[in-house]
């Protein structure tokens, strides 16, 4: 464990964008705990709700939620006059928007990645730090019914309670990232490694991320226009040629 603390000196972080119910929210902490490093999931929440000086429940309902149709009209309808007076007194606390939110948790997440030695779980990392080179992007996926078997046995939910949840949850944090990154979490140009729990066990996966990280971590001293494919390969020796089907 050590040695793999220490073989890894220039990435600062690791992010780890999941869909819900395919474990990578246990992949994240196994991995943290692996590299010694912080992970920052439900923490965020923690920090945002500090940084606002409001209270932990109010944040987690923003978290990795766009505005919901009700708090957009309530705060549209604050900045309304009143055409007829009112005459009765109701104290409607104003929502905290999502930009609020967003705005703070950005802090909380570039907070995060200058400390360094971070693995980030969701709150749309992956799109906020695509620009920066010493980050690892990865991607936790499972098909569905794997899925709703993992959150059966680890929420004891039924059958359809437990697929709606996931369902419900894969749509909060698409539209989350739609709005404020104009990304979907789906596009596998987002990361540098996709992982499929259906195929590999949970601590498979967090060594399979541990290595990848150590591999870019080796390569980011290279320039930009010195990496990809056709690194080190030499030209084809003739023009490839297209296989066609049998007829």
């Amino acid at each position: 464990m050590a040695e793999e603390r220490s073989t890894i000196t220039q990435v600062r972080a690791i992010t780890l964008s999941r869909e819900y119910g395919s474990g990578g929210g246990e992949i994240a902490e196994r991995l943290a705990q692996r590299l010694h490093w912080q992970l920052i999931d439900h923490e965020v929440v923690t920090r945002v709700a500090k940084r606002l000086g409001v209270s932990e429940a109010e944040v987690a309902e923003h978290d990795e939620r766009a505005d919901s149709l009700a708090a957009r009209i309530l705060n549209s309808l604050r900045f309304v006059q009143p055409i007829v007076p009112v005459s009765y007194d109701v104290d409607v606390p104003a929502p905290m928007s999502s930009h609020v939110f967003y705005e703070a948790q950005s802090q909380v997440i570039d907070g995060a990645v200058a400390a360094g030695h971070v693995v980030i779980v969701g709150r749309g990392a992956q799109a906020h730090l695509a620009s920066q080179r010493d980050v690892f992007h990865v991607r936790i996926v499972a098909p569905l019914e794997a899925r709703v078997t993992y959150v059966i046995r680890r929420e004891g939910r039924d059958q359809a309670n437990a697929r709606d949840r996931i369902l419900h949850k894969d749509e909060e944090r698409g539209r989350y990232l739609q709005m404020f990154y104009k990304q979907h979490p789906s596009d596998a140009h987002l990361y540098d490694l996709i992982l499929n729990t259906a195929v590999l066990d949970l601590d498979s996966a967090v060594d399979v991320i541990a290595l990848a990280v150590e591999r870019k971590d080796k390569r980011l001293a290279i320039p930009l226009p010195e990496l990809g494919p056709s690194t080190g390969l030499a030209p084809y020796p003739g023009q490839p040629e297209d296989f066609l089907p049998h007829t």
